[in-house]
C-alpha cells in the first residue's frame, strides 16, 4: 500500500463483503454467493445485489466456469487498506484512548473503511511520534506525565515509517493477541 489518495467509496456493508470474500478465499480457497450469504447471515439475493455493485467498481469478478468470486487487484488493495486501517485504529483506541479490547475491535471495524490512505499514513506518523517520544524520554531517565504516557502493545518504534508498517500488515494482526 503506497501513500495515495483513497478514492473508492465503500459503505460499511460493502467493505464487509470484500472482507468476507477475502476470508473465505484464504480459508477455503474459494468464495461463492451462498458462502457469503451464510457467513454474513443474509439472503443470496441481497448478496448478489451487493456483489453487482462491487463488480461495477472493479473490485470483484466471477469465474465463469465455477461461479467462484475473486477479488481483483484493486479489490485486494482495498481489503489490505481496510485491514491495515482497522489494525491502526484498534491499537489507537485500545492503547492510546484506553477502551477495552472488545470496544476497540467493534469501533475499529465501524471506522476502518472510512479512513483514507492519506489519513492512515498521517495517523500512523502521529501515533509513532507520540509513542516513540515517550520511549525516548523514559530511556534517558525522564518521567513522562501519566496523562501523556502513550505506550502501545504495537511497538511503533520498530517501524521505520508508515510505509513499512502498512507493508507488514497481512490482516487483522491485532487478533493474534487474543488467541
Amino acid at each position: 500500500m503506497t501513500e495515495k489518495t483513497h478514492k473508492i467509496e465503500l459503505s460499511h456493508s460493502m467493505a464487509h463483503y470484500l472482507l468476507t470474500i477475502h476470508k473465505l478465499k484464504e480459508g477455503r480457497g474459494f468464495a461463492r454467493v451462498t458462502d457469503i450469504a451464510k457467513d454474513l447471515n443474509l439472503t443470496k439475493g441481497s448478496v448478489s445485489t451487493a456483489l453487482n455493485n462491487l463488480k461495477k467498481k472493479g473490485l470483484v469478478t466471477e469465474e465463469e466456469d465455477c461461479k467462484f468470486l475473486v477479488l481483483t487487484e484493486k479489490g485486494h488493495d482495498e481489503v489490505h487498506r481496510i485491514l491495515s486501517s482497522r489494525t491502526l485504529l484498534f491499537y489507537f483506541l485500545k492503547d492510546f484512548v484506553g477502551v477495552s479490547e472488545e470496544t476497540a475491535d467493534r469501533d475499529s471495524c465501524l471506522m476502518e473503511h472510512l479512513m483514507s490512505s492519506e489519513t492512515s499514513y498521517k495517523f500512523f506518523d502521529f501515533m509513532k511520534n507520540l509513542a516513540c517520544a515517550c520511549d525516548r524520554i523514559e530511556k534517558t531517565g525522564g518521567k513522562v506525565p501519566s496523562e501523556f504516557n502513550f505506550h502501545s502493545s504495537l511497538n511503533f518504534c520498530d517501524f521505520d515509517n508508515a510505509e513499512t508498517f502498512f507493508e507488514s500488515q497481512t490482516g487483522d494482526s491485532h487478533l493474534s493477541e487474543k488467541k
